[in-house]
């Protein structure tokens, strides 16, 4: 009987050791790999990249404008878009104003964007590491049918209080022109902005409280106006009555020395959730080339005959204060948003905005050259840094700006701002003597009420609302009225040549009238 149950026993061992030896061959369920780890030290959206402390976030939108009677950076459509050119079709949307009846003229343009953005951030001894970029890739009317445009807004590198790169300005308020409008040029006549950036060098000071300051070093192209050489030597576009456009590579009119000095910001602002307050300046060195430089600044052609002496350098400036308060008794997240702007020969940061320095607006588009009576009108505006004419001292202008805007949220879905701005640009007596040169001429025919004066004042009023139904999908609507008051009067007849002077039709007549326009932007973003 014992060996019986010895053998029962031993059996039953040899069969467990088997099993458990079979049970260790089985493989096990593998624990749950965290592919993608969360990074929650600087807000939603961030991940390890893999492998490394760095943190990632991905953003960006898709959007679609479709812009009325303006250009594809919203401004209005009496804006030249190239410098000069009355029936310019190969443009964005030709020059012709407000006639619109032209064969030549567009109604209406759109664009269709991408915008990336990439921030990383990495945590170390000196403080935060992060980069920055902000590629758009787009495609607008004009373009040819297989290609588009690649831009970059953003492109900088953070470290230790120091910006490196192309990063906002630093005199711009945080809210830029964004304060009610869809695009940065929508009030582009009242202030400084500057929605893609400028290159720059520039140190923060963090406070507390909200409370910070900030000083750089900044790209000066970027920032410079027109600087018009008034000479009517030989070097003159025509000696006459109106040669038109002062565009930035026409000969006689506008030049601009090299780059020696950079423009020198700052800023002090307070920001908390009731307000943000911002009090911001800049230094701007006006620098002419030689006075018998035949073409300006970015000529690939230009002559420079040093002999002839040069006006000295001239420092300009700007000052500017804006206030926003995020805290209004009218409802949750409604917004005023306030700026006034000084500058005296630094005038880009009185008129600021992506497109070109120059401004030039026309009206009407056709008819007879030298036809009788006067068949198209001409709004004369330069935004001009200063004046200077052969032996003579750079003459600054100097203007004043105010802008505005009130956002209010009708609900979490619906929003409504109303917008506006006032510019005034003043040349002093000598500038304008100098100015007035170019239209001196007897060889072109002027109305016995004609007279120059190259001071202006520009001023906008629009409204914008957009509806978000779901979670970062946005449809908007604005509409802009843009009013130019000019101080040119009568009449007076065009003697450049053909092709020459901006394009403007030789031996035509023009009156020299104040303009307005209405143009409008509608906008689909989705943004993620």
């Amino acid at each position: 009987m014992n060996k019986i149950k010895s053998l029962i026993l031993g059996s039953a061992a040899v069969i467990a050791a088997s099993a458990g030896a079979q049970a260790a061959d089985l493989p096990l369920k593998a624990k749950a790999v965290q592919y993608v780890k969360i990074c929650s030290l600087y807000g939603a959206g961030f991940y390890y990249i893999p492998g490394t402390e760095t943190c990632i976030k991905l953003g960006g939108y898709s959007q679609f404008n479709l812009n009325i009677y303006g250009s594809n950076d919203d401004a209005p459509a009496l804006r030249n878009s190239t410098a000069g050119t009355v029936n310019a079709t190969a443009a964005p949307y030709p020059g012709d104003g407000l006639n619109f009846n032209a064969r030549s003229g567009m109604a209406y343009t759109t664009r269709a964007r991408n915008q990336l953005n990439i921030d990383t951030r990495t945590a170390t001894e000196y403080g935060v590491v992060r980069t920055f970029m902000v590629n758009n890739f787009e495609f607008s009317t004009g373009a040819s049918p297989s290609t588009g445009n690649i831009t970059t807004d953003y492109a900088f590198i953070q470290f230790a209080g120091f910006t490196f790169g192309k990063a906002v300005g630093t005199f711009q308020t945080p809210w830029g022109a964004f304060g009610g409008a869809n695009n940065n040029s929508s009030v582009f006549f009242g202030g400084y902005d500057n929605a893609t950036g400028v290159t720059q060098v520039a140190y923060t000071w963090q406070f507390g409280n909200g409370i910070s300051a900030q000083l750089g070093l900044e790209e000066q192209t970027i920032n410079r106006g027109l600087l018009i050489d008034a000479n009517l030597g030989s070097n003159s576009v025509a000696a006459g009555a109106f040669t038109g456009s002062f565009a930035p590579s026409t000969p006689g009119y506008v030049g601009y020395g090299g780059q020696i000095a950079p423009e020198i910001t700052g800023n002090i602002r307070a920001d908390n959730a009731a307000y943000t307050l911002q009090v911001s300046g800049a230094a701007h060195l006006v620098r002419a080339p030689y006075y018998s430089n035949t073409l300006g600044f970015g000529s690939t052609t230009a002559i420079e005959l040093q002999t002839s002496g040069h006006p000295s350098d001239v420092w300009g400036g700007a000052a500017s204060v804006g206030l926003q308060l995020k805290n209004l008794p009218t409802g949750p997240g409604d917004k005023l948003s306030l700026d006034a702007t000084y500058a005296n020969g630094a005038m880009r940061y009185l008129i600021g905005g992506t497109f070109s320095n120059n401004i030039q607006f026309f009206q009407g588009s056709g008819g007879t050259a030298g036809a009788t009576p006067f068949y198209q009108n001409v709004t004369m505006v330069s935004n001009a840094d200063g004046v200077y004419s052969t032996n003579g001292s750079i003459q600054k202008t100097d203007g004043i700006g105010f802008r505005g805007a009130y956002l209010h949220n009708w609900s979490p879905n619906w929003e409504t701002s109303v917008l506006g701005s006032y510019t005034k640009v003043n040349f002093n007596n000598t500038a304008t003597t100098a100015y007035c040169l170019l239209f001196s001429s007897s060889t072109g025919a002027k109305s016995s009420n004609y007279s120059c004066n190259p001071d202006f004042t520009l001023w906008q009023i629009g409204s914008r609302t957009a509806w978000t139904p779901v979670t970062n999908l946005t449809f908007s609507a604005e509409v802009m009225y843009t009013f130019i008051d000019q101080s040119f009067t009568g009449a007076a007849t065009s003697v450049g040549a053909a092709g020459v002077g901006g394009g403007i039709t030789p031996g035509a007549a023009f009156n020299f009238k104040d303009q307005g326009a209405v143009s409008g932007n509608l906008r689909v973003r989705r943004t993620w």
